[in-house]
């Protein structure tokens, strides 16, 4: 009987990990990534970015070493000082086919003015060591708030991750 009580407890300790997927794809996302806006009819052109982030635990938290427009705007300064952008991309790995599939929202905010991204990641996870994202790409919508020409914007928005 205790056998049979402790094979229990080890399967249901065991059971749980089998179908999870590990953190390891979250920091396989990091890296550089290119964004591109597209405004809605009659809105101000679309505004594009690079950035590059590491990302960590399962909450999928991002930490910038880098991040600029790839444009002069009204809104945000090109790079610098005064740019706060803060985000998560929370992934997961579908163990058969190695197809990842997550969430991705992301803001900055600089001058009064913030631009909020929110998308569904797609990509390919290698399938052998289980450590990198490749042909990630983002797509969903974005609004911008703030003062003036900045006050009200919304659309769609392409982001995808750099193969180096």
């Amino acid at each position: 009987m205790m056998k049979q009580i402790a094979l229990i407890l080890i399967l249901t300790l065991l059971i749980p990990a089998c179908g999870t997927n590990s953190s390891y794809v979250q920091q396989a996302a990091s890296g550089v990534w290119q964004a591109q806006l597209l405004a809605e009819e009659g809105a101000e052109p679309g505004l594009g970015f690079v950035v590059q982030f590491t990302v960590s635990g399962t909450g999928g938290t991002l930490s910038f070493s880098s991040f600029q427009f790839l444009t002069s705007n009204p809104c945000f300064p090109v790079s610098g000082n005064g740019l706060a952008p803060a985000g998560s991309m929370s992934l997961q790995v579908n163990t058969t086919t190695f197809q990842v599939t997550g969430s991705f929202d992301f803001t900055v905010s600089a001058n009064g003015n913030t631009l909020a991204l929110t998308g569904n990641v797609t990509g390919t996870e290698n399938g052998v060591t289980g450590t990198q994202l490749s042909n990630g790409s983002v797509l969903g919508s974005w609004t911008l708030t703030g003062t003036g020409a900045c006050a009200s914007a919304s659309g769609s928005f392409m982001m995808t991750q750099s193969s180096s």
